[in-house]
């Protein structure tokens, strides 16, 4: 049984206070955690998480960036939600009522959390991890859920505190891609230190919060303080490409969803996703998704209108 989407995927089911945690235009939005019936999704959508899923009773199939991935029953997977994506089916297994819990973890809250580097290069790189079935239980994500509903500061801060405990025993399983990124822990990657491994992080999270400025390799190797010629070594090192080539990764990402999300004019789209010039967006866009802004638009508004 396929369950189909009705009321908006934003707010459904949301009690009001949480609403606004909730946001699709911040960089990074707030901690939240939810628990609810699934349901299939009109259109693509963003926001600035780290969203974990483990959804009981139903396989669930996503579009993650135009790729379609399914994720069977009691399976707890993550990813960033700044990668445009979009719950096309849910696909109960037999006769309980599928239940999905989510956890939204803003992208800084994320990429702050220690001994866990590898696993926020893979997210920040568009992975889709799966977590090692053993790790994650109905049981403890109802305690979580029961923790965060409570209101109390400090049970909120277990949460937080497991979550990051849990993110580091996955990194001691080997991790399931089920979207793969550019990006694998080889052996180069793990002889690093976790201090230059922290500061390739510092330097993703730097682009990620000024993907709308002009970004020089100068300007993120600042944010480490060293030489610019070691900063883009270090980078290229780990994430298996040049900072430039990240850079306009993460703007066609935040174009797409822009262009899915909303009515801006291409040319504005094109600008608050941090392309200089028009013609350079068409020019990447295209090698990227194979088809023009234009197009990526009047194909979602065709599929919301079905």
């Amino acid at each position: 049984m396929t369950i189909r989407q009705e009321a908006s995927p934003v707010t459904a089911d949301l009690p009001k206070h949480e609403r606004r945690f909730y946001s699709r235009t911040a960089a990074f939005g707030r901690f939240g955690l939810r628990q609810f019936t699934p349901q299939v999704m009109d259109m693509p959508h963003w926001h600035g998480h780290v969203e974990c899923n483990f959804c009981e009773a139903a396989e669930m199939v996503y579009d993650f960036n135009g790729t379609r991935i399914s994720v069977p029953p009691e399976t707890f997977v993550l990813f960033w939600a700044g990668v445009p994506h979009q719950l096309l089916e849910v696909n109960q297994r037999g006769a309980a009522r599928p239940r999905l819990s989510n956890i939204y973890l803003p992208a800084d809250m994320f990429l702050l959390m220690p001994h866990i580097a590898q696993l926020q290069l893979l997210l920040m790189s568009a992975a889709f991890v799966r977590a090692a079935p053993a790790l994650v239980g109905i049981a403890q994500l109802d305690r979580w859920y029961a923790d965060y509903r409570s209101g109390e500061f400090e049970r909120t801060e277990v949460v937080k505190m497991e979550l990051n405990a849990l993110f580091r025993r996955m990194l001691l399983y080997p991790l399931t891609l089920l979207h793969a990124p550019g990006v694998e822990g080889d052996s180069g990657v793990r002889q690093l230190s976790s201090a230059h491994i922290r500061q390739v992080v510092d330097m993703t999270r730097f682009i990620l919060e000024n993907l709308e400025r002009p970004i020089h390799n100068a300007d993120v190797a600042a944010v480490i303080g060293f030489h610019e010629n070691y900063a883009t070594s270090l980078f290229s090192r780990v994430m298996r490409m040049p900072i430039k080539k990240f850079v306009i990764r993460m703007r066609l990402m935040r174009a797409r969803a822009l262009l899915i999300e909303s009515t801006l004019p291409i040319a504005q789209v094109a600008e608050e996703a941090g392309f200089s010039s028009l013609t350079q967006f068409y020019a990447h866009f295209a090698r990227a998704y194979g088809m023009s802004p234009a197009s990526v638009r009047v194909h979602y508004v065709q599929k919301e209108l079905r």
